[in-house]
């Protein structure tokens, strides 16, 4: 498969990251203010709370013989006063002292206690919403503490000797330490961005859709002849027509129609096959305005709708779809009876016409190839439109009739795989591939396109001498009484077909 080779096209290392970062850029964003915001609403509706703090020094208590080193006691001593600070003897005292009804479950959960036998020291933390509760507490855990250990330690309730001291506190800070909206809400926009990148990343990695014209040459194989840009007047508008011929959308239809004459100037193709890999990629509406870009030139064009299964063609451009293709293959009407004029210029159309129960077969019969040779000797250029080529067979069986064929791509909507496995199977039944288009491409900005001044040139004068229709009378001739002249010049009773 060409999607997994010349991986070097799209760039290694630190270029490729910020190149996936960039084109997930929005999701970054959302991540941060979603986080940012999250924050913030979480400082709003949180309560402050507030710390006291005291801290006791324990000193070394001398060992006696069989027991445990002074080491090892002073660590068993500083951990067991750590659990009487939170025990329910000491915690009723607390209650008492400081009066209310606040019972003991809540006192404990106010409570953190930190033992640190290195520096024998020993830290309770008081958290609560006013500054003056948690104080409270403190001051009274300072001064019954000490007296709790010696009655307990005495082990008959006798008082003895602190065994602590206070020597820091208890004090409280006038500033809440929770929540604090400047660091919370910076930290949460951190995490955001971390989290964004990581998902850009991540999105960038697994979303193999195609994003740019580099990633369409490597998948496919072929050059990028084209680059529609988007624009949101192209839903109500897709032809470049009038004033909307005056379009960036205009202006790249032109550079394709430029850069598919000169594809190979020694063979040049006369019968383009317009496929592309699945529904929904502008397949047709590019076939409609390459079609007319060319007429624009100059050049005796002629249309053909060969998607016999969802046909378009007509529709976007105004004309009577009643018969057309279908017909002149089954050899009810010859061609040059359902052939239609648009526009001013040299451009004929021949619409799908009904659609039929099997297409793939009408496609491939004989009566299309001697179809597509009788309307190659009338015109410079005939554009066939067909059917997505991987849902059915009946692009493939066009494009072998044809002289090449235009690869259409949607940007952000076609497949890196899917248009591989198109490429891959025009290759497969030896189909010349032209080229890629990538539809819906992000606009070029002013002064930035690369494209050499001449290769943007005006396409000469056509060179073919003009042709008449063949008089052959058989299926799908073009003779009878609605005969045409030269393309471009079609006769006044064509030209009376209804729209």
């Amino acid at each position: 498969m060409r999607g997994n080779a010349r991986i070097d096209d799209e760039g290694t290392g630190v270029m490729t990251l910020l190149r996936l970062v960039g084109r997930n850029l929005w999701l970054v964003l959302i991540t941060v203010l979603l986080a940012a915001g999250g924050a913030a609403l979480y400082t709003l509706r949180t309560e402050p709370r507030y710390e006291a703090r005291v801290t006791f020094y324990v000193p070394t208590a001398a060992g006696t013989a069989g027991q445990a080193a002074p080491e090892d006691l002073l660590d068993q001593r500083i951990r067991s006063y750590a659990g009487l600070v939170t025990s329910d003897r000491a915690l009723r005292q607390v209650a008492r002292d400081i009066g209310g009804e606040t019972p003991v479950s809540a006192l404990r959960e106010q409570l953190r206690v930190r033992a640190d036998p290195a520096a024998m020291m020993l830290r309770v933390v008081v958290a609560g919403p006013r500054p003056e509760q948690v104080l409270r507490v403190a001051e009274v855990i300072a001064a019954r503490l000490p007296g709790l250990i010696g009655e307990v330690e005495s082990g008959a309730g006798r008082p003895t000797a602190s065994a602590i001291e206070v020597v820091d506190g208890p004090a409280a800070g006038t500033a809440p330490v929770a929540p604090r909206p400047v660091r919370d809400i910076c930290l949460a926009a951190l995490a955001g961005l971390l989290a964004g990148l990581l998902l850009a990343l991540l999105r960038g990695v697994t979303d193999t859709r195609i994003r740019d014209a580099r990633t369409l040459r490597r998948v496919t194989g072929a050059p990028v002849l084209g680059e529609i840009p988007y624009e949101p007047a192209a839903r109500s508008a897709p032809l470049i027509a009038g004033r909307a011929g005056r379009s960036p959308r205009g202006e790249a239809m032109r550079k394709l129609r430029t850069n598919l004459r000169f594809v190979n100037v020694a063979e040049p193709a006369r019968v383009i096959t317009v496929c592309s890999p699945g529904a929904g990629e502008g397949r047709t509406s590019l076939s409609c305005n390459l079609a007319i870009a060319l007429a624009e030139a100059g050049w005796r064009v002629l249309l053909v709708d060969a998607d016999l299964r969802a046909p378009g063609v007509a529709g976007q451009l105004g004309l009577e779809p009643a018969a057309g293709l279908t017909e002149v293959l089954l050899g009810e009407v010859r061609v040059g009876e359902v052939v239609q004029p648009w526009g001013e210029k040299s451009l004929l159309v021949l619409p799908a016409g009904a659609v039929p129960s099997n297409p793939s077969e009408l496609l491939g019969s004989k009566a299309m190839a001697d179809l597509l040779q009788s309307l190659r000797d009338c015109a410079d250029i005939v554009i066939v439109d067909t059917a997505p080529l991987l849902a059915v067979t009946d692009a493939v069986v066009v494009a072998v009739q044809s002289d090449g064929a235009l690869l259409v791509a949607r940007r952000g909507r076609t497949g890196a795989a899917a248009a591989a496995q198109a490429a891959d199977t025009l290759q497969a039944v030896s189909v010349r591939l032209l080229g890629g288009v990538l539809n819906r491409s992000r606009r070029v900005r002013a002064g930035t396109h690369r494209t050499p001044p001449a290769a943007v040139a005006p396409l000469p004068a056509p060179t073919v001498p003009a042709r008449r229709m063949p008089s052959v009378e058989a299926p799908g001739s073009l003779t009878g009484a609605a005969a045409l002249d030269p393309i471009g010049e079609p006769t006044q009773e064509l030209r009376r077909i209804p729209r």
